[in-house]
């Protein structure tokens, strides 16, 4: 792989990085504690506060995975190994790292 195509990975990497950090910082609120507050919510109203406060956090937790995809993937090119199958070794299709680009197996081993 020439070092253009590790610079366009790499600047899309972190484009992609950037806008995880957006997400969290605008769900910041949705994350927070559920206030129990008999006078000024209903049972209902809290429950759904507490569904809503859950798919939040389960979101974030994504999210947190996703970002450490991401920097493995931006440490790999740093290293010069991006790009290569952690599983067979061989070169990963440019085509799977334009939708993926912290893929780390080609698409014969993840079909195994």
């Amino acid at each position: 792989m020439n070092d253009a195509d590790l610079e366009r990975y790499r600047q899309h990497l972190l484009a992609l990085r950037e806008d995880l950090a957006s997400i969290r910082a605008s769900s910041e609120d949705a994350r927070a504690t559920v206030q129990l507050d008999q006078q000024s919510v209903g049972r209902l109203s809290r429950m759904d506060a507490i569904q809503g406060q859950q798919m939040a956090q389960a979101s974030e937790r994504r999210r947190v995975v996703e970002r450490q995809r991401i920097d493995a993937a931006l440490e790999r090119i740093a290293a010069g190994d991006f790009g290569d199958c952690f599983l067979c070794g061989e070169p990963i299709d440019p085509r799977r790292l334009a939708i993926d680009p912290a893929a780390t197996r080609c698409v014969a081993c993840v079909d195994r």
